[in-house]
């Protein structure tokens, strides 16, 4: 037992016990729970620039508010956060604005998210719930470490335009508050991790920090792509990490100096790099995505771990959380937010009038100041809690190409593509981007047909302008995805295109040329189209 990290457990457990209760109590009650918090944003953000333009003051009930305030997406927001961001107060919420925190955009490489001391709080309800329910179900969790994995920090933390910081210095930090250093006490990596940039350092690292952590519990990653990656990596570099093992190592992070342990690095090196239960025989849980693509690679994950549970990970987004694995299902994170949801024919649903099997597009209000935020997350209902919905998610709505957490957007390809081949003349016929699963790393190829020559320097502009997305930028630095190439169509692309949608049932009048393509397979077909 890690006495450290059980204390740290222990204490969390304590303090998320309240909210396990509420979380429980309030979910038969559903429609009550979310009245109070509307009630409580509208009351609280009335005398805003957004509220005082959309009449929060005279909102009395969901009716009034959804007549008011329209659904939007984030480039309608934009003006607002702009505002924020040259350091105008009360713009979205009341609440002081402490950061932005930056994910993909649509047609631009990312959008700002406001982030509020009651945004922090919302989301510490949800993982509060989330975690005690973890701790009860299976105690040995509280016995050992964690492994979060952490987001290396992005080569730029500040932007010019805007006077608040942006990004968060710690995964953590999410949280806030006594959570933030309470987790900090139980995690097998140093929080400072983030800040190497050099990947493979930051492999290096986080390998020789898991390596000392015998008594690991729990393990939560995103893809768990990133997962498999990391054993790839521990068996390939073996003879190096255990000899770092046992003299120590210092790299360039002055503060992540890994102690010699020699009595650890010859247990591990009796047992082999294969045997990861010999490693890591306290592993109880993987948290990982199991939806969508994620699910093709939960096999390896169950067949490398036989002896931990995997649990799907809730539906997680920057600007909220929306659902949290709860006792096997996954039940809306109700108490956290106001949703709304959407249907095929833009009809919108409160969540208690939502019907299992029906898929549905999130609305999300937030403590952030986002109201009647359109996520673009497709979810479907599998079951109730009592009045709460429970999802799985189904995948994005705005034609994002989505394999590994890199958020590739059909409008940022569009003006990636468009750049790229500004100089190309005269200019090319056809051009779709889209991934390439047969290669030994995934990588995602722009297949071109053109008459003029292609720039030698084309692959390295792809690459540069697609690593402006921050999601992308980091599953190329993981390893997850490859460098982005290539390929040269030597026939008509729009008809070798348009024979495989038509044969996988499109008509062909609803065919149009489309900047990116989900669908991983066009080597193929543009392959052995002449």
């Amino acid at each position: 037992m890690n006495t450290g990290a059980a204390i740290g457990n222990l204490s969390w457990l304590a303090s998320s016990l309240p909210e396990l209760r509420r979380f429980r109590r309030d979910a038969g009650n559903l429609e009550h729970t979310q009245q109070v918090l509307l009630r409580d944003y509208l009351s609280r953000n009335a005398d805003t620039a957004f509220g005082r333009k959309h009449g929060f003051a005279d909102i009395r009930g969901f009716a009034d508010y959804a007549e008011r305030v329209p659904v939007r997406n984030y480039d309608e927001f934009e003006p607002w956060i702009t505002r924020i961001a040259t350091g105008e107060e009360r713009v979205l919420s009341t609440d002081r604005v402490r950061l932005f925190e930056p994910t993909s955009g649509s047609s631009g490489p990312s959008k700002l998210i406001p982030y509020t001391g009651t945004l922090q709080q919302e989301i510490r309800r949800a993982v509060a719930a989330w975690s005690a329910s973890n701790f009860l179900a299976q105690p040995d969790l509280l016995l050992g470490r964690a492994y979060w994995s952490l987001t290396p920090q992005m080569a730029q933390s500040q932007s010019p335009e805007s006077v608040i910081p942006i990004g968060f210095d710690e995964d953590s930090a999410y949280l806030g508050g006594a959570a933030q250093k309470l987790i900090n006490r139980t995690l097998a990596t140093h929080p400072a991790l983030r800040h190497v940039s050099d990947m493979d350092e930051f492999w290096h690292l986080t390998l020789l920090m898991l390596l000392l952590c015998s008594d690991l519990r729990l393990i939560s990653v995103w893809h768990p792509s990133f997962l498999v990656l990391l054993i790839e990596r521990l068996r390939t570099h073996w003879a190096a990490l255990l000899q770092d093992l046992e003299r120590g190592a210092q790299l360039s992070e002055p503060s992540l100096r890994i102690p010699g342990s020699p009595a650890r690095s010859a247990e591990l090196r009796s047992g082999g790099c294969d045997d990861l239960h010999g490693i890591w025989p306290k592993l109880r849980l993987i948290s990982c995505w199991a939806d969508g693509h994620a699910a093709a690679s939960i096999p390896e994950m169950q067949a490398l771990f036989p002896g931990a549970v995997i649990q799907a990970k809730g539906l997680v987004a920057t600007e909220g959380i929306v659902t949290i694995p709860f006792a096997e299902q996954r039940p809306l994170a109700y108490r956290s937010h106001v949703f709304e949801f959407v249907d095929d024919s833009d009809q919108v649903h409160l969540p208690w009038h939502l019907e299992k099997g029906k898929t549905y597009s999130v609305a999300i209000t937030t403590g952030g100041g986002l109201y009647r935020y359109r996520l673009g997350d497709r979810v479907q209902v599998d079951d109730f809690l009592d009045n709460v919905p429970c999802f799985h998610f189904v995948g994005r709505e705005d034609r994002v190409s989505d394999y590994f957490g890199e958020k590739l957007s059909e409008d940022f390809a569009g003006n990636v593509i468009r750049t790229v081949l500004s100089s190309v003349d005269p200019g090319p016929r056809f051009a779709m981007l889209a991934l390439d699963e047969s290669l030994d790393r995934p990588a995602y190829i722009l297949y071109v047909e053109a008459d003029g020559d292609l720039p030698a320097s084309l692959p390295q502009e792809l690459q540069r302008e697609l690593c402006a997305n921050p999601h992308y930028e980091l599953c190329v630095r993981l390893g997850q995805l490859g460098s982005a190439r290539v390929s040269r169509i030597q026939c008509n692309g729009f008809d070798a295109y348009a024979s495989r949608l038509t044969a996988s049932g499109m008509r062909l009048g609803d065919i149009k040329p489309a900047p990116l393509s989900r669908r991983s397979d066009w080597n193929r077909y543009f392959r052995d189209c002449d």
